[in-house]
């Protein structure tokens, strides 16, 4: 996947600005800035998905959560709407700092539009980029965070988000899942989601 200075300059200071999450994650014995990780899982997912993805998709890739952690998600009720009304602040917010660096870099408003655009999930299945983005976003979940979320919670809601998420993707995207370098027990609930 050829890569501009532009994007590259853009892939540093996204980097940069994740890399201040102060909550970690280790992986591989090494321990990283927990958004820092994500957004190269995301970026790694993306030329394997879709290697051909356009400039403003790999933009939206690496910063997808770009500083989520300064919007705490104790900061709304705890509940389903709390949870919604939250992420819909992330996503503005998300698209806000996006645009901020991808000024500083020199893109065209065109291109920080669509970066936006993407970041606020619209269209989604109706938008080629915007599905190709959730698909991705789905199978960095399933990849590296759910076998996590599936050992802190109840087989019946394990298997509720599996199938929530498998409703938000494609069918390229099904096949991709089902790829993946899942555990037994993770394969095993991904099989129950699919077939219930």
């Amino acid at each position: 996947m050829p890569t501009s200075d532009k994007l590259q300059s853009a892939f540093e200071l996204f980097d940069a600005a994740n890399q201040k999450d102060p909550n970690t994650e280790t992986f591989e014995g090494k321990v990283f800035a927990k958004e820092l990780l994500y957004a190269q899982r995301m970026t790694a997912q993306l030329n394997a998905f879709a290697p051909e993805a356009s400039e403003a998709l790999q933009l939206t890739a690496r910063c997808q959560h770009i500083c989520r952690w300064e919007i705490a998600r104790e900061s709304y009720d705890m509940n389903r709407e709390g949870y919604l009304r939250w992420r819909q602040a992330l996503k503005k917010f998300h698209a806000q700092k996006a645009e901020g660096i991808l000024e500083e870099v020199g893109y065209s408003t065109e291109l920080i539009n669509t970066v936006k655009f993407l970041l606020e999930k619209k269209q989604l299945k109706k938008n080629e980029e915007t599905q190709t983005l959730e698909d991705v976003v789905c199978l960095v979940f399933l990849e590296h965070y759910f076998a996590p979320f599936a050992a802190k919670h109840p087989e019946d809601k394990t298997i509720d988000i599996l199938q929530k998420t498998w409703r938000k993707m494609s069918e390229k995207g099904h096949e991709a899942a089902l790829k993946l370098p899942l555990s037994q027990n993770s394969l095993r609930l991904v099989s129950k989601a699919i077939s219930s």
